[in-house]
């Protein structure tokens, strides 16, 4: 909630100014249909800059790379393009999450899926992912929007044990799959440390900074310093194992990440590792590689058994 409320009060507040910029211009002589024309492009100049910054913050903290995944500048190109418009969409998407992304009608079901998000999104940037899973007879697939945006992981992953209770209410599943994107699999790696895994029969992490980012450094709040490289929460969950022990995991990372630095924090020791090329890190939730890898994992479970 606080994510769309934020999102669409900044939306709404560049959009009056914009409006009262064009008036005054066009008051003054300035052609109005300048201004019309011009207000996708001053919508799209904000994540076009983020994307920018990310990029750069990205290759200055790079981890090495192979030869063999370095991409020519057609390439690159090409990624930074499908970065910025995966970001440019995910803003319309998470102010109208709600609608969007409605829950499943209770339905009995074996293996529910749950959907975690990354730091400062919410629900709504699954939009696609979910059509894809629905398109593959996946489901019935759950999201959730915790909050608020900037407050503790392990506030979070409480928010994640009274979803699961109601997933499982909802469906008489014994155990859900849990998919997460970014800061989710920490999300999902606290929650499995603090509550323990016998509700979880998969953990599928999406660019997840499993030993930190330094992004983190560049924004403020609680969950942010959680995700630092070297911080002590982190060190805690990592050395504690955080779920390694008793859930079968695999963290999808690209060598291209754009949020995640060293691009390598992606890489577990505890499960299994599925690595691209050439996809930066919002985009990984429309890429098709990732969503063949996802399905695949999911079927794996579906084909591991129940608890006993």
């Amino acid at each position: 909630m606080w994510t769309a409320i934020i999102l669409a009060a900044l939306v709404a507040g560049g959009t009056l100014g914009y409006a009262a910029w064009a008036y005054h211009a066009v008051a003054h002589g300035a052609p109005l249909w300048a201004f019309i024309a011009g207000y996708p492009f001053a919508y799209l100049a904000v994540p076009l800059l983020f994307t920018i910054c990310w990029f750069l913050l990205a290759w200055w903290f790079r981890a090495e790379r192979p030869a063999d995944v370095r991409l020519p500048l057609p390439a690159r190109v090409a990624m930074f393009v499908r970065e910025f418009l995966a970001l440019a969409r995910s803003g319309p998407r998470m102010i109208f999450y709600r609608r969007l992304m409605p829950d499943p009608p209770p339905t009995p079901a074996k293996l529910p899926v749950l959907l975690l998000h990354g730091v400062g999104c919410n629900a709504g940037v699954w939009r696609g992912f979910r059509r894809h899973l629905a398109k593959c007879g996946i489901g019935p697939v759950y999201a959730l929007s915790y909050g608020p945006p900037l407050a503790s992981i392990e506030h979070f992953a409480d928010q994640v044990a009274d979803r699961i209770a109601g997933i499982e209410a909802a469906t008489g599943a014994a155990q859900v799959v849990l998919v997460c994107h970014s800061m989710g699999g920490l999300v999902a790696r606290a929650y499995v440390r603090k509550y323990g895994g016998g509700q979880v029969r998969r953990l599928i992490t999406i660019g997840t900074p499993h030993r930190g980012s330094m992004h983190a450094w560049m924004m403020a709040g609680m969950a942010l310093s959680q995700m630092r490289p070297k911080n002590a929460w982190l060190a805690d969950l990592n050395g504690n194992g955080g779920g390694a022990d008793s859930v079968p995991a695999a963290s999808i990372w690209s060598w291209h990440d754009s949020m995640v630095t060293p691009q390598t924090s992606s890489r577990i020791d505890w499960g299994e590792n599925i690595v691209l090329a050439g996809v930066a890190h919002n985009a990984m939730l429309d890429d098709p590689r990732v969503w063949a890898a996802v399905v695949a994992q999911i079927g794996l479970a579906a084909t591991s058994g129940s608890p006993a």
